[in-house]
């Protein structure tokens, strides 16, 4: 009787994780669409985070009165450094990425992060690195392998997979390579910055949430912090007011989606999923996301697929499943390790109960 009901909750989960995927799979084509039809690269995250700040801060203020500790200076500047890393230079790196490269591309760099966030987390001795096991070894193979599948991805785009129509050679033609070989480095360049900002992030989150146990309300502080934070930014870098207008429905659709559908759904759908299946059966679905966008991208913007971009993805992405089948042998040979101690307690303690019992019972 109890069957149905598991395969229920997994198929609930599986979809839920899809829909996760697609949902940021779109936001990846969405943003570019954003930038080929003229939204500021600096106006379109501002409107992103005040939609995800409307959407997240009346949640946080009514479910999490309770939880939420008192505000203390300290709190506000670790507030400020998640915004700075997390919004502003995450999400303007992304941006620059994406202008410069392309959508599939970002999206397959973005394999990289929990490979990142493993170098990070070692560095600052808060993940335990061990080596002369196999979970260890798994890590660090699997953070070489993401970190040569970025460099690949940077250093060679190779021939595209599918043909284009013959273009007549000569000097134009040469340029024109040469000029998108550049923007693929400079993109390449730029969305590793999004990728090292955003393991930044969650690695610099792990001890403010120790401290401040209320995520919504830290997830809107941060989303607050980034939103001043590119406020002043916009203030030096973007003073045309046209650059402000929101002018056609696409530009409308395309600010809607990164706020609701990105931000806000975007968010609660993985919380949620987190919540049910653990943050490594999550993070296993990342590379769909990255098939969405190519097919996506091919379809829908007509983007190239290059040999240089699929064999750079594909070190990324197995590399992503050894640090993550590491981070997991890891924790389940820890709970053995916790489970073989209890044992030994709780005999040791069965042993002197007994001795004790057998001094007292003696003639």
């Amino acid at each position: 009787m109890g069957r149905p009901s598991f395969m229920s909750e997994k198929m609930k989960l599986l979809t839920a994780l899809l829909a996760l995927q697609l949902c940021y799979a779109g936001f990846h084509i969405v943003s570019r669409v954003a930038l080929n039809i003229g939204v500021s690269k600096v106006v379109y995250p501002i409107y992103r985070n005040i939609i995800a700040l409307l959407l997240l801060g009346p949640f946080a203020y009514f479910f999490e009165k309770k939880e939420r500790p008192p505000l203390t200076f300290a709190l506000l500047v670790q507030f400020f450094l998640l915004g700075l890393l997390g919004i502003t230079a995450n999400q303007g790196f992304y941006i620059l990425g994406l202008y410069y490269a392309s959508p599939t591309l970002a999206s397959a760099m973005q394999n990289s992060v929990p490979a990142i966030t493993f170098v990070m987390a070692s560095a600052l001795r808060l993940e335990q690195v061990k080596i002369t096991r196999r979970d260890g070894l798994a890590k660090v193979l699997g953070t070489i392998a993401s970190v040569g599948g970025a460099t690949i991805m940077t250093i060679y785009k190779g021939p595209p997979l599918v043909h284009p129509d013959q273009q007549p050679i000569g000097s134009s033609k040469m340029n024109d390579d040469m000029l998108e070989m550049q923007n693929w480095t400079l993109g390449c360049i730029y969305l590793l910055g999004h990728c090292l900002s955003w393991a930044g992030w969650m690695v610099f989150q792990a001890p403010v949430v120790k401290n401040y146990p209320a995520k919504l309300s830290l997830t809107s502080f941060t989303c607050l912090f980034g939103l001043i934070q590119y406020l002043i930014i916009a203030a030096f870098v973007e003073r045309d007011p046209n650059h402000w207008r929101i002018q056609s429905g696409g530009e409308i659709f395309t600010i809607l989606y990164a706020g609701i559908i990105s931000s806000g759904i975007g968010i609660s759908l993985q919380t949620w999923c987190i919540h049910k299946g653990g943050p490594v059966f999550v993070a296993t679905f990342q590379p769909v996301q990255t098939v969405l966008v190519a097919v996506m991208a091919f379809l829908t913007l007509g983007d190239q697929l290059y040999s240089g971009g699929i064999m750079g993805a594909s070190l990324i992405v197995v590399g992503l499943y050894m640090v993550l089948w590491g981070k997991n042998e890891e924790t389940r040979v820890a709970n053995q390790d916790k489970e073989e101690t209890l044992r030994k307690h709780l005999l040791d303690a069965d042993s002197k109960i007994e001795g004790l019992t057998g001094v007292s019972d003696a003639p």
